[in-house]
């Protein structure tokens, strides 16, 4: 029976281990689509990712694959020009600059979800009071409103980092509840308007590129609902299997 328990508790915790560092590898990937939609890429950060190992991503999906593979081929002929080019394609479609019959590809809840496609709307006040609730606060000067792409991202930084303390301190009942409330916030403030924003930015992107960010984004959010499931499913039996003994 010993034997048995130990068993049992290497397994537990070599599946802590695997959570852990799957936790880890998106909230690193969340930190680089934050940096990638909040301005225009900086010549290092270009030569960053067209330097980046792509392997431990290789299995999320057919999307995200398709989307590297984009991001892949534009930076492997990049040049002197690929900066300025990116910055025109971002700005044009991301910064609002141009439109679509009246309509703009700008990374905010609020502009995709309300009818008059107008800043501070509902989405807007729900995630602040989202991010208040959390605990969490945006770093002063920077001016976009809550409901920006690029914090949302942030925010879901926060909250891995949050579930893999609690699982590091032992503490599965927190880490669920962390695991919740990224899921729902995924779901309810991303996943909700994230296909009404690309497509109109795909009218407005000239780049392979910035076409390729849009895939990898869409395909990593499918695959991060999944990982949150299958993580919240892992803690719910943990906790019910203690219940029962």
């Amino acid at each position: 029976m010993e034997d048995v328990k130990k068993d049992l508790a290497t397994e537990a915790a070599a599946v802590t281990a695997d959570m852990i560092a799957a936790l880890k590898g998106r909230a690193a990937f969340y930190d680089l689509l934050a940096a990638i939609y909040f301005r225009p890429l900086t010549a290092e950060q270009i030569d960053n990712i067209a330097e980046m190992d792509w392997s431990e991503y290789a299995d999320v999906n057919e999307l995200f694959a398709d989307g590297v593979n984009d991001i892949a081929r534009y930076l492997r002929k990049r040049n002197s020009g690929t900066r300025q080019a990116l910055a025109v394609d971002f700005t044009s479609a991301f910064a609002g600059t141009s439109s679509w019959k009246g309509r703009y590809a700008v990374p905010y809840e609020s502009v995709h979800t309300s009818e008059e496609g107008l800043f501070f709307q509902d989405a807007y006040h729900e995630v602040f009071q989202l991010y208040k609730a959390n605990h969490v606060a945006k770093a002063e000067g920077y001016d976009f409103p809550h409901d920006h792409l690029s914090f949302m991202c942030e925010f879901l930084v926060v909250l891995s980092d949050r579930i893999v303390a609690a699982l590091e301190a032992g503490d599965d009942a927190e880490a669920l509840r962390q695991v919740r409330v990224s899921r729902a916030f995924l779901a309810d403030h991303i996943l909700s308007w994230f296909d009404t924003f690309q497509d109109l930015a795909l009218l407005l992107l000239e780049t392979r590129f910035y076409r390729g960010v849009l895939k990898i984004s869409k395909g990593f959010f499918i695959e991060d609902a999944e990982l949150l499931d299958a993580i919240a499913v892992e803690l719910e039996q943990r906790l019910e299997a203690r219940e029962e003994r």
